[in-house]
């Protein structure tokens, strides 16, 4: 795979498991694995539904983080190297 699907989560401690960032960092690797698998499988379109749906969700948590603490979010989107929100 071309990501590293074992970022380091030293910035998260160990109480924030269920934190938005750690959720963020979860459904990313999600999005890897499963864009890994659809480029195997094409057709597989339940999969690429979930797909769809994971990233909505973790567009929602992150527009919530980009609300509540812009530091955080910054550090998280340039930690896990993915695009931020669209600016308008």
């Amino acid at each position: 795979m071309s990501k590293n699907l074992f970022m380091d989560l030293s910035f998260i401690s160990e109480k924030k498991k269920g934190s938005v960032e750690f959720q963020i960092f979860h459904l990313t690797n999600r999005v890897v694995k499963l864009t890994y698998h659809l480029k195997k499988h094409d057709k597989d379109y339940s999969s690429q539904r979930g797909l769809w749906k994971i990233l909505g969700k973790r567009k929602r948590l992150l527009t919530y983080l980009f609300n509540t603490n812009f530091v955080n979010y910054e550090h998280l989107i340039n930690q896990l190297g993915i695009r931020g929100l669209k600016k308008i």
